[in-house]
């Protein structure tokens, strides 16, 4: 199993090198339109290699799809911990219960024992 595991990874690898040797050159990334960076006076432009901006738009997808699933998530973590708290309650509950069973049942054979001598 670890040997596939690691084939797996090497395959990631060796493609994700390829996808960056293939797009080496530079690109300029333009934060807004070149009309309304002009009127404002401002152009933030970077300038990167290409398989940067590519990795880096994959990585802000992945992180927005962890962020919207964890969101989505929330009622399921709630009701579970809502559950799991009225769980503890019910086995405090019932080892009480048990308690004052053994302690009622010992209770009443002792009755029952002297209730027989008499």
């Amino acid at each position: 199993m670890k040997t596939i595991r690691y084939a797996f990874w090497a395959i990631v690898g060796l493609c994700l090198i390829l996808v960056g040797l293939a797009n080496r050159d530079m690109v300029t990334v333009r934060a807004m339109p070149q009309q309304m960076a002009d009127l404002l006076g401002l152009s933030p432009d970077l300038s990167l290699p290409l398989f940067v901006i590519i990795f880096l738009g994959v990585g802000a997808g992945l992180l927005i799809g962890f962020l919207w699933e964890w969101v989505r998530e929330h009622r399921i973590r709630a009701d579970a911990r809502s559950k799991a708290r009225e769980v503890d309650a019910l086995r405090r509950e019932v080892d009480q219960l048990r308690g004052a069973a053994a302690g009622a049942k010992s209770d009443d054979d002792v009755l029952a024992l002297l209730e027989k001598a008499s």
